[in-house]
């Protein structure tokens, strides 16, 4: 049998609810998509629970699960896949966080958790930061894309079993992190003492006075969460034997890839933000599919605005990413599998992730013709019902690299 190439496509956070300024659709099933509707008619299509039925998934937990990794097995925290992401170096009992900046009032009460969406001036705050030593541990800090950071800590007997800082919430003040487990005592008191020090120095940094000149909302604080420890994660080609890549606009996935051994692509344009270069990342993967058996594309776009609460610039994204996965249909070699799923859903009329399944959609040349449009009610009429640990398997064997169970 030929092996076949795959290419999958997550459009972070695409799955809704029905909203009623969509007239009680989804922003997918408002949105109008001519090409991926196009791809389904050719396709393999059902509904997918990245996690399992329920289980609100995080970015992190679902793309491991959807590659193939055990979450409950691998998982350590959100933390050091975004240091890894950033290329920060990580040293064994080196714990690591994600970080926003945000916004809070003199009281630490959370105005805003993403500092406005700050997008510039962040590697100058974090200058006087960068490098500080509390005790005996040395703190470091790696600005990400708009309002994220990561931070690592570097020291004796620290350990990542501390509650989060953040809030994850506005109009609370920020929480004091604390010790899960008693061997975590230091590591909660040297992170309390790091975001009381950060703050003082980012109040009156001159990058925040200009904002608030400007009227914009200064990114003052800096709130960690996320606590883990590099976790150990068997290489993707071992695990699967297929050379892989990656492209994609955030640290997190980045991360999660970089430590599976999958080498990232880099993409000029290829931001994480509204303003991401969709086909630029579709024409990447026509350019380097030659020299890799499975190239996974990460779309933010959906995500920020189920996060915003913005339907109408859901549908908006929604029609920018038919664009471009139709122009990347037309341009696959005729063996290629492409993959078009979401990592989780998230509504726009709750702000956050949900645990509702997400539309999937399996192309490839001899595949079963099951579907009609793609939107999260149209896909009821295929064949898939699954969780993100079947994905691997069934792309495995749609692409003809399975290995036989028995005789």
């Amino acid at each position: 049998m030929q092996k076949r190439k795959a290419i999958l496509v997550i459009l972070d956070g695409l799955g809704d609810r029905a909203s009623e300024e969509l007239d009680y659709k989804t922003p997918l099933q408002y949105a109008r998509t001519p090409n991926l509707d196009r791809i389904a008619k050719q396709s393999i299509v059902g509904l997918m629970d990245s996690i399992a039925p329920g289980i609100r998934a995080g970015s992190d937990t679902s793309h491991l699960n959807i590659l193939g990794y055990d979450p409950y097995e691998v998982y350590t925290g959100r933390g050091p896949f975004e240091a890894a992401g950033l290329d920060m170096d990580l040293e064994p009992g080196d714990i690591a966080f994600r970080c926003n900046f945000a916004t809070v009032d003199d009281n630490l009460v959370v105005v805003d958790r993403r500092a406005g969406r700050i997008k510039e001036g962040t590697d100058k705050l974090l200058e006087e930061i960068n490098g500080m030593k509390i005790e005996d541990v040395t703190v470091f800090v790696k600005p990400g894309v708009e309002h994220r950071a990561a931070l690592v800590l570097r020291g004796p007997g620290l350990s990542p079993a501390v509650s989060d800082v953040d809030p994850h919430d506005v109009g609370v003040r920020i929480h004091e992190a604390r010790p899960l487990k008693p061997e975590a005592e230091k590591t909660a008191r040297i992170l309390n003492e790091f975001v009381r020090r950060a703050h003082a120095i980012l109040k009156e940094h001159p990058v925040n006075k200009e904002r608030e000149k400007r009227g914009e909302k200064p990114a003052n604080i800096l709130l960690p969460r996320g606590a883990g420890v590099v976790p150990h994660i068997e290489k993707f080609e071992k695990k699967h034997d297929m050379r892989a890549a990656c492209i994609v606009g955030t640290p997190l996935i980045r991360g999660i890839c970089k430590l599976a051994g999958v080498t990232s692509i880099d993409v000029p344009g290829a931001t994480g933000g509204y303003d991401t270069d969709m086909m630029a990342k579709m024409r990447a993967v026509l350019e380097n599919l030659e020299k890799y058996d499975f190239i996974l594309v990460n779309i933010k776009a959906p995500d920020l605005a189920g996060h915003d609460m913005q339907p109408r610039k859901k549908v908006e994204v929604i029609e920018r990413i038919d664009e471009a996965v139709g122009y990347l249909f037309d341009n696959l070699p005729e063996d290629a599998v492409l993959v078009v799923t979401a990592d989780h859903s998230t509504p726009c009329s709750v702000g956050d992730h949900s645990g509702d399944p997400v539309p999937i959609m399996i192309h490839a040349r001899d595949a079963r013709r099951e579907g009609e449009e793609f939107n999260e009610i149209s896909v009821l009429r295929g064949s898939l019902r699954i969780r993100g640990s079947d994905l691997m398997n069934i792309i495995k064997n749609i692409t003809n690299r399975a290995e036989k169970f028995g005789a």
